[in-house]
């Protein structure tokens, strides 16, 4: 019980990180406040807003809780800090829809100006193109954890806090916005290539973890020597992070799985139900006449 207080008790407060949650919470919120002013029915679905507090609350824990207190010592709260961020932070905030809150908040000027425009643009039609997002995600998970900037990441405090983490966090939200919650996306991919998208992904997050774990030395030098607190070596800590992120990969994996293949039977029931209509129509037109 005193090794669960002691780490809960550790906190790691960053001006940088604070200041852009409490930023990102506010704007947010600010938003949903000024659409039930202008919009107010239908109005703005409460658990969106609360998917997207969510996720930043969880990303501040993370980042400056406990478990991005010990990040540079504990190698599985480096990984909580990775599985947490790629694949539970984005998801969240895009279930939020932020993209579309910003739709309908801005003024139709704005809208037709510069965030259609954006939306229509190539680059945004390259970037969320579920093949290059799936490469993108992919690559930063394996590239990163089996090169050397993975140890390089943990001995400089600077590139761990402000390149290792937007870059986890970029590349999710690159990933997943294609496939979750309901943001604009130029030439979205189907309902099916959604759901093999995520199927297939939990490939390399799962053997990103099973090969961790299963490795018979230290991977990361820097672990070998940071302090060990809670008594737990080197290699045990390893074997931990890796298992974890070895089962997260299959379990988160498969709760995203579930959310859109529950947005794809959504969309069928919507488009049965427009095509009943559209056949009663075409039955009581004549009739009418």
């Amino acid at each position: 019980m005193k090794e669960v207080l002691d780490f809960l008790s550790r906190w790691d407060l960053a001006l940088v990180p604070a200041v852009a949650v409490l930023a990102a919470a506010t704007s947010y919120l600010w938003a949903v406040r000024r659409l039930a002013h202008r919009q107010p029915e239908p109005p703005w679905p409460r658990w969106r807003t609360s998917s997207f507090l969510t996720g930043l609350a969880l990303l501040a824990f993370v980042v400056m809780g406990p478990v991005g207190a010990f990040d540079d010592e504990l190698f599985w709260a480096h990984m909580v800090q990775h599985i947490a961020i790629m694949m539970l932070v984005a998801p969240l905030l895009l279930l939020g829809a932020p993209v579309l809150l910003a739709l309908r908040t801005s003024g139709r000027a704005t809208r037709r100006r510069l965030l259609v425009p954006a939306l229509r643009s190539r680059p945004v039609r390259l970037l969320t193109n579920p093949v290059l997002t799936w490469v993108l995600f992919a690559g930063a998970l394996i590239g990163t954890h089996f090169t050397p900037f993975y140890n390089y990441a943990v001995t400089h405090p600077v590139v761990h806090d402000y390149v290792e983490h937007p870059l986890y966090l970029g590349v999710a939200l690159l990933y997943f916005y294609p496939l979750i919650g309901a943001n604009p996306v130029p030439h979205g991919p189907s309902p099916l290539a959604k759901v093999a998208s995520l199927v297939l992904m939990m490939g390399p997050e799962a053997m990103t973890g099973f090969f961790i774990y299963t490795a018979r030395g230290v991977l990361y030098p820097a672990y070998a020597v940071s302090p060990r607190p809670f008594g737990l070596d080197a290699l045990s800590d390893q074997q931990l992070g890796g298992g974890l992120m070895w089962c997260s990969g299959m379990v988160i994996g498969a709760l995203w799985i579930a959310v859109a293949i529950q947005a794809w039977l959504r969309a069928e029931a919507r488009k049965g139900r427009r095509i009943d209509r559209q056949i009663a129509a075409g039955l009581t037109g004549p009739a009418a006449s």
